[in-house]
C-alpha cells in the first residue's frame, strides 16, 4: 500500500450538488486541491455558480440547474452523460431549511424541505446510477455522500420541523442505499455538519462567537474541517466506511456535556 496517496482523489471525476457556496464549495475546493480531474458543481443561481467555477480553477465546472425537480435532474444526469463516461464521486449536498411555529408551519415548507433534502438525494443518485457504475471496482468503488446534519441525530432549540425530519430521513436513507449499491461497487456514506458558516447557518455566518461557546471545540467549523472529512470517505481511506454518518461538528453530538449536568463524583 501506497499511503502517500491514502487520501489522494487524482484522476476522479465528482459532481457537488449545491457546489457554488457554503459547505458544497468547501468540498468542491477540497478535491480540487485532492486531485480531482474535474469537479462539477450544481446550483439554481447560474451566475453564481459561474462566479464560483471562476474561482476554484480550470478543473471546477459549472452546471447550473435546478434539482428540485425530476425533471431538473433528469437535465443534469443528461448533461452530464454528454460529458462523461463515468462518475467517481457524487456528494449530494443541495438541501433547504424553513423555521416557522408549530401551530403556522405551511404545508410548502414541509414539501419543500423534504422533496430538496430526502427526495433529490434518492433520485439523482438513481439517475446517475449508471455513470457510478461505470466507474466503480471492487478495487476502487464508487462513492455516493450524503450531507445530513446533526439536526438528524439530536434536536435544536429552533421550529425547524421538516429540516429536523429530512436530516434524520437521509442518514437513515444512506444506510438503506448503502446496503443496495454495495453490491455494484458503489459506497455511501454520509456526513452530519454541525456549525459551519453558510448562506443557511447565519449564525454560524455572523455571530460565530457566540456560537463557539456552545461547542465542545469552541469554534466554528472551517473549510479544512469540511473538506478533510469529505476528501477521507471520497478517497481510499474511507473505502471501507459503508453506510455510515460522520459527524463534522467540534463534538456537539458525541462530547457534550448538558448544562444542568451535575457530577454525583463531585468532580
Amino acid at each position: 500500500m501506497d499511503f502517500s496517496k491514502l487520501f489522494s482523489l487524482e484522476g476522479r471525476v465528482a459532481v457537488v450538488t449545491g457546489g457554488s457556496r457554503g459547505i458544497g464549495r468547501m468540498i468542491a475546493e477540497g478535491y480540487i486541491a485532492a486531485g480531482c480531474e474535474r469537479v462539477y458543481i450544481t446550483a439554481r443561481k447560474a451566475q453564481v455558480v459561474e462566479e464560483t467555477a471562476n474561482e476554484l480553477g480550470e478543473k471546477c465546472i459549472p452546471l447550473p440547474g435546478d434539482i428540485s425537480t425530476m425533471q431538473g435532474m433528469e437535465d443534469l444526469a443528461a448533461d452530464l452523460a454528454q460529458r462523461e463516461a463515468k462518475l467517481d464521486i457524487l456528494v449530494n449536498n443541495a438541501g433547504a431549511a424553513w423555521g416557522a411555529p408549530f401551530d403556522q408551519f405551511p404545508e410548502a415548507g414541509w414539501d419543500k424541505v423534504m422533496n430538496l433534502n430526502v427526495k433529490t438525494p434518492f433520485f439523482l443518485t438513481q439517475k446517475l446510477h449508471g455513470l457510478l457504475k461505470a466507474a466503480a471496482s471492487f478495487e476502487r468503488p464508487a462513492k455516493v455522500i450524503n450531507i445530513g446534519s446533526i439536526d438528524g441525530m439530536k434536536l435544536n432549540p429552533w421550529d425547524t420541523y421538516s429540516y429536523h425530519a429530512s436530516k434524520a430521513a437521509i442518514l437513515h436513507l444512506t444506510k438503506r442505499m448503502a446496503a443496495t449499491l454495495i453490491r455494484d461497487n458503489i459506497v455511501v456514506s454520509a456526513i452530519a455538519p454541525g456549525a459551519f458558516p453558510s448562506e443557511m447557518n447565519k449564525a454560524a455566518a455572523q455571530n460565530s462567537d457566540t456560537v463557539a461557546k456552545g461547542i465542545p471545540a469552541q469554534r466554528v467549523g472551517d473549510v479544512s474541517d469540511m473538506a478533510g472529512g469529505a476528501i477521507y470517505l471520497a478517497s481510499r481511506a474511507g473505502d471501507y466506511v459503508v453506510g455510515t454518518a460522520l459527524p463534522i461538528d467540534g463534538g456537539v453530538v458525541n462530547a457534550s456535556v448538558p448544562r444542568d449536568f451535575v457530577d454525583p463524583s463531585g468532580h
